[in-house]
Order: C-alpha cells, then sequence, then structure tokens
C-alpha cells in the first residue's frame, strides 16, 4: 500500500498504480491478464492502461495479441520531474507578482508540512541561517544543510546531543524536546515544535519585530553556552 501512494504522487490514480507495479513485476501482459492478476474489472483495467500509456507509464506492444510492459520507473519519474519542473518555470515568470510584500503571522500544521517548511527556508538562504532542532530532525535535514555549508553560507545550529557538520557552528545546548527554531537571513522565523502527542504547530513570519526578538533570544542562549564551556 506504501508503494501505491508513492505512485499516486507521481499523477497516477490509485488503479493505474496498482496495473503499473503489476506490469513491472511481472512484464508484458495482455489487459486480460492484468484484470486477472489485479483483480480490477476488465473494464476499468482497459481504462487503467490507457491512462498509463497516456501519461507515459507504460508501453503497448502491438502484435498478434497487445500486450502492455511498464516503462522503467526512473526514466518515467524523470520525465514527471521534467515536465513539472518546465511547468515551475513557466507559471514563475508569468505569476503576478504580490501587492504587498507579507509580514503577518502564519500557523503552519502537520509534521510533513512543517518539514516541508524547514527544507524551503534552508534552501532559500542567502546568507546566514541560525536553526535549533533535536538532533533526530537535523538529520532529516542533512543534506540541504550541507548543501548550504559547501556554497559558503553561515550555518549555525543548535542541538540536544552530538552532531557533526564540517563548516557549520555547532552548539549543545539543554532544549525541549521537539522544539523547533530557525532564523533566515534576519528576514524570516519559524517557531513551534513537533511531536507525536499534540498537533504539530509551528509560526511562520517575516515580521522584522518577531525575526529581532528570536534573533536576540538565540544570541542570548549562545552566549550562555559559551559561557558555560569557558
Amino acid at each position: 500500500m506504501e508503494m501505491i501512494e508513492e505512485l499516486i504522487s507521481f499523477g497516477l490514480t490509485r488503479q493505474e498504480a496498482s496495473i503499473y507495479l503489476a506490469l513491472f513485476t511481472d512484464g508484458e501482459l495482455t489487459g486480460y491478464e492484468v484484470a486477472k492478476l489485479t483483480g480490477i474489472s476488465r473494464s476499468n483495467t482497459y481504462n487503467a492502461l490507457a491512462g498509463l500509456v497516456e501519461k507515459g507509464a507504460a508501453y503497448v506492444m502491438e502484435g498478434s495479441v497487445t500486450k502492455y510492459t511498464a516503462v522503467n520507473f526512473t526514466e518515467f519519474s524523470n520525465t514527471i520531474i521534467r515536465k513539472l519542473s518546465e511547468k515551475q518555470k513557466n507559471i514563475s515568470a508569468h505569476i503576478p507578482k504580490p501587492r504587498n510584500e507579507m509580514d503577518g503571522y502564519f500557523t503552519i500544521r502537520g509534521q510533513q508540512h512543517i518539514i516541508d517548511k524547514i527544507i524551503t527556508i534552508i534552501e532559500e538562504t542567502e546568507h546566514r541561517l541560525y536553526i535549533s532542532l533535536p538532533v533526530n530532525l537535523l538529520t532529516v535535514v542533512d543534506s540541504k544543510l550541507l548543501a548550504l555549508v559547501s556554497s559558503g553560507k553561515k550555518v549555525v545550529i543548535l542541538t540536544d546531543k552530538p552532531y557533526q557538520l564540517s563548516g557549520a557552528k555547532i552548539y549543545l545546548t539543554k532544549k525541549e524536546d521537539c522544539q523547533i527554531r530557525l532564523i533566515a537571513d534576519s528576514q524570516k522565523v519559524l517557531t513551534g515544535r513537533i511531536d507525536d502527542i499534540d498537533e504539530p504547530t509551528c509560526l511562520y513570519s517575516k515580521n522584522r519585530n518577531l525575526v529581532d526578538i528570536f534573533k536576540e533570544m538565540l544570541k542570548n542562549e549562545i552566549k550562555l553556552i559559551e559561557l558555560g564551556n569557558s
């Protein structure tokens, strides 16, 4: 079921994803064989096969009997990603610009949405990033932080357990589990917590006053850590 959900994220329907896996596993199959193998009705099977061919996930093999075979997943997924990238560039170039730069306060709910926002902030950092995360969350964004450091950006990390990232300044601190704080380029702040008990919630803002408050808090926390280590 997990693989089905992953395939659905590439634009396939649930039936198309099930049939794609059958083709991928069993090779060249007729529509009848696919229906028998998957338990999907023949009419729905042929509709789904047509959808897979249209979306570039399957090939039709012409012969005395029409058969279908799955397109290699790397080829299929790269095509989807390339098309989405082209659409992204086109939309970004033509979408109207907002009249006012947002500086309000925005609530982000749900663990995955929060992690996605953390990744976006890291990727958009132009000069410096201050990030306070428990080490189990740092490992989720390891590659993004490494890319930031490798590009010459300043990265300061506060975390609860030993953590290594060459080129970053790292401080060990006693912090509440699942608490997160990020400040990027003295312009953006994200603060809140992720845990398994309560609904994960974070506050995101570009409000200058809030950013300054959190910058000062982090500076003071770092000073206390340095004094404790001296």
